[in-house]
């Protein structure tokens, strides 16, 4: 068999010539496909930053000016702003809306960690029908169950308080499912061991399993807090009281009195939006940890 010391030395130079050539070229197209990468992010980037942009330079302009669509300001005015801070009372908004996404998250991780620990962890009969019940859960859309909800929550007097938008917003089928897929990526050793110290049901799931699932929660906890604090139509149905309504449902309330008015509008939306764009710059890291150590890809 001839070896690469066998042949002769220009072969020899020309073999390596060709390797380097070879390697040149593939590093040109990895640059080239990365910048290619970079250039479609920055393009996405702009395309969901300019309407950010102008929502910003609209909510800045006096409603008179809103009607001309440029981006030049001839009078910048904050008078939109303090619109809503003198018409709604969007402390206590922020606060409802505070209380009722930190516990609706907090419910949704506590819930569906455990029925997902069951589901991966535990044997019994006709464990493969109960996970397809719960897939089942997520093709339901939430506006079939408005009707009865409202109708149980009635029959226990818990409309119109925070508990009415809490309870509904706690079972969440994906949560299960993405759980599932984490905790089905944990080695079962763990749990072997544990059991051979002693440890029960309620002990591997506390002190041997949710402690490696952070990542897991992060991303259930932060996805559930958005959806919560951007839901309108189940706390706008439930919510009477002003002091209980939620930024969605108050900022919807206040533009209602004052009609259609651009500027206003803008910044209701700006006001509403700003806790969102502070959980995500705070805690990305948490989310794309989540999201990877699930296994899901968007």
């Amino acid at each position: 068999m001839t070896t690469i010391a066998d042949k002769p030395a220009a072969d020899r130079e020309l073999s390596a010539e060709q390797a380097r050539r070879y390697a040149t070229s593939a590093d040109r197209r990895l640059k080239l496909f990365n910048r290619t990468c970079i250039g479609v992010l920055i393009a996405f980037a702009l395309l969901w930053l300019v309407p950010l942009a102008w929502a910003v330079d609209t909510s800045l302009k006096p409603n008179g000016e809103t009607t001309n669509p440029t981006w030049k300001i001839m009078e910048p005015t904050l008078a939109s702003y303090r619109t809503l801070l003198d018409q709604g009372d969007i402390i206590n908004w922020y606060a409802a809306s505070i209380i009722t996404s930190t516990l609706s998250a907090l419910g949704t991780v506590v819930t569906a960690s455990l029925a997902a620990f069951a589901l991966s962890r535990m044997r019994f009969r006709y464990r493969w029908l109960v996970f397809w019940f719960v897939l089942i859960g997520i093709m339901i859309p939430n506006q079939v169950l408005i009707v009865p909800q409202f109708r149980e929550l009635a029959a226990v007097n818990l409309l119109n308080t925070y508990w009415a938008v809490i309870l509904p917003q706690i079972p969440t089928a994906i949560a299960v499912f993405i759980f599932k897929q984490f905790f089905d990526g944990l080695p079962k050793d763990l749990d072997e061991a544990a059991r051979i110290d002693g440890a029960g049901f309620w002990r591997i799931y506390s002190r041997v399993v949710m402690p490696l699932a952070r990542p897991a929660v992060s991303a259930v906890a932060i996805f559930t807090f958005v959806w919560s604090w951007n839901a309108l139509l189940w706390p706008l149905l439930v919510l009477t009281n002003p002091k209980l309504m939620t930024i969605p449902v108050g900022l919807a309330t206040v533009q209602g009195t004052y009609g259609v008015r651009y500027a206003d509008t803008m910044a209701s939306a700006i006001l509403g939006a700003i806790p969102l764009v502070l959980v995500f710059l705070l805690f990305q890291r948490r989310i794309v940890e989540g999201i990877a150590g699930t296994g899901l890809k968007g």
